[in-house]
């Protein structure tokens, strides 16, 4: 009976944290793959194989263009190979490179001997991918749920706040923050989340006068449930009112979709930039394992705030991967830069320092990760209860 009950509890799991976790990374990972897929097709480059997955091979198909579509044993996401690839990171094989005749493939075929321009496209279309991936997931949503909207009329403001402080009063209508105009509620929310420590600048209606005031949010840790701690500004201003729900049609979601997309990736860089500055924390860069929980926390919820999920990550996806460090897509538009300035390719050795350069970069940035995640899951808490 024990035994049953420890399968069950093992399926549990799979199906709660680990069929979540390998379905957001695989949509993810694989579209970005495809994006540098459909672009090397464009441009005629001859592909060896798009795999789906890690390791072990489980089943292929060969197309008719001569490229091998595998589904491997380690569902974490995937990869495309181009021919003239020393690996998944695309690095030249010198060996192959030079053996195109007993290959039979063109020049022209080989993604190495292609125009920089082109290169570079088929490079960057990996994270554009996962850009599109998400302007669509959101504009979808927004298109089919509508758009959650109030005015950013002020009810009530915290005694002791920093909107207090700054002068904030009840039955202000903000207008502007930041120069720029106030539509929404959630626009104070979203700017001011990210700008803890930060002065703002506010334009308020007041009664009929125009009123300039400067606020700094104070820095907040709120408890999300699935995710543990969160830091952001606070301000201290309570809505006026409730949401009403907006209705908008194609053209009007994909435009908020693409300004959803871009939110995220600002708040991105604020983060980073408020992280190296020394003035918030790095405990929030998660890894695998937080990921897996969250996907298994949102899974469990409803399938649309999975699908909400899968637009972030592929954002976050995207833009780590524009980093310009070598092995990513990042590094190799550097050194296509690089090329470009020089009229020249950097030299094969310089190449393969950067890669091994990068390599280590990420593989610490993936351990450092891990390790927020394993404090995060309290897992060294746990291990101590049980050896103690």
């Amino acid at each position: 009976m024990e035994f049953l009950l420890v399968i069950l509890g093992a399926a549990n799991w799979v199906i709660q944290w680990i069929l979540p976790f390998v379905v957001v990374l695989s949509v993810v990972v694989v579209f970005h793959e495809l994006g540098h897929y459909w672009v090397g097709r464009f441009y005629g480059v001859k592909v060896d194989s798009f795999s789906v997955g890690f390791g072990p091979e489980l089943f292929s198909i060969r197309d008719k263009t001569g490229t091998k579509w595998r589904v491997a044993a380690l569902p974490l996401g995937g990869y495309v190979k181009f021919f003239g690839d020393m690996g998944p990171a695309s690095e030249p094989d010198p060996d192959a490179l030079s053996h195109l005749e007993e290959a039979g493939v063109q020049r022209s075929e080989v993604f190495h001997f292609k125009p920089l321009y082109q290169r570079a496209a088929i490079v960057a279309a990996g994270p554009v991918a996962n850009f599109i991936l998400a302007i669509f997931i959101f504009a979808g949503m927004i298109f089919v749920f509508g758009e959650p909207y109030a005015p950013a009329h002020i009810d009530a403001v915290t005694e002791g706040s920093p909107a207090e402080e700054a002068g904030f009063m009840p039955d202000d209508l903000v207008l502007e923050l930041q120069g720029r105009p106030v539509d929404n509620f959630r626009d104070v929310q979203r700017i001011v989340g990210i700008s803890a420590n930060v002065p703002l600048s506010f334009v308020v209606l007041r009664g009929d006068e125009h009123v300039s005031l400067t606020a700094t949010p104070a820095l907040f840790e709120e408890e999300i449930e699935g995710y543990g701690l969160v830091e952001r500004g606070m301000l201290g201003l309570t809505l006026y009112g409730t949401y009403e729900i907006r209705r908008h049609g194609p053209l009007v979601s994909v435009a908020k979709g693409t300004e959803q997309t871009f939110e995220i990736v600002t708040q991105t860089f604020v983060y980073l930039g408020r992280v190296v500055s020394g003035r918030q924390s790095a405990d929030q860069l998660g890894g695998p394992l937080r990921i897996a929980q969250v996907s298994g926390q949102v899974a469990s919820a409803d399938t649309l705030g999975l699908i909400m999920l899968i637009g972030i990550l592929s954002v976050s996806i995207g833009l780590i991967n524009l980093f310009p460090i070598p092995i990513l897509d990042g590094g190799h538009l550097v050194y296509y830069a690089a090329e470009a300035v020089m009229g020249k390719p950097l030299g094969e050795g310089a190449q393969e320092v950067g890669f091994r350069i990068g390599l280590v970069a990420v593989l610490a940035l993936m351990i450092f990760a891990t390790w927020n995640d394993l404090v995060h899951l309290r897992v060294f808490e746990f291990l101590e209860g049980i050896f103690s």
